[in-house]
């Protein structure tokens, strides 16, 4: 086989690839805009009494979990502590991002660690049970190409209905499963407060909700991997 025919063979391949990708993407898209507003209910496992607190009602949700073999303590302060700029592939689905919706280059949050770069941005801790739960949320227009998070105080944020915005409220979690084992789990909720929002949030969700579970789905191996490696330094009790 000529160079140039094996030129021609793997441009052949890598169009059919794109093509099939293309194909997968559009009808995610599409099952996701027909199940917008119609979001799964959580298991018996997965009920979140605090969460449903602040969000009882929501247009979409995304769950994830994964069994840690640490405590839940250690389990949940390596989740608030971890840095998601550290993953390249975290980096690149928000310079996708960028590129989708012509944002400005974003930065890396000043802060360190999941909860302080939230914080940062606008994100207010709505909830904290030490050692198991935190809850946190804010109001943004996220079709914007560079949305701001808004704080709402956690005893407004229920009742919170200004038009055009949209209500996100997201969890870290651990369950105990045994003296030295623990469920990590992460939930994030979103509302519209309003007809116009929920037109816009709909098309924003169907087109990049596939970047919003990867980055919650690539945080489960740094998370597992974190506690895992300083359980191991604790002294045995």
């Amino acid at each position: 086989m000529t160079k140039l025919t094996r030129s021609a063979s793997g441009s052949r391949w890598l169009a059919v690839a794109a093509g099939m990708a293309a194909g997968v993407y559009g009808a995610y898209v599409g099952v996701t805009w027909s199940r917008y507003g119609r979001p799964a209910r959580p298991s018996p496992d997965d009920e979140d009494p605090l969460l449903d607190h602040f969000m009882p009602q929501y247009d979409v949700v995304e769950r994830h979990r994964v069994h840690v073999d640490a405590p839940a303590g250690t389990t949940l302060d390596v989740a608030s502590n971890l840095d998601l700029f550290d993953l390249p592939a975290v980096r690149a689905i928000f310079k996708g991002r960028e590129l989708l919706l012509g944002s400005a280059p974003g930065e890396r949050p000043p802060a360190r660690g999941m909860l302080a770069a939230v914080q940062a941005l606008g994100w207010v801790v709505l909830a904290d049970d030490p050692g198991r739960e935190v809850v946190l949320g804010a109001v943004t227009k996220p079709w914007e190409a560079n949305p701001v998070f808004r704080s709402v105080p956690p005893d407004e944020f229920r009742a919170f209905a200004e038009p055009d915005y949209v209500k996100i409220a997201w969890t870290l979690r651990a369950d105990p499963a045994g003296r030295q084992a623990s469920i990590f789990r992460t939930e994030t909720r979103a509302v519209a407060t309003d007809a116009a929002a929920r037109s816009r949030f709909r098309v924003y969700w169907s087109l990049l909700s596939p970047g919003i579970f990867l980055i919650r789905w690539l945080s489960l191996g740094p998370v597992k991997g974190g506690a895992e490696r300083q359980a191991r330094r604790l002294p045995a009790t």
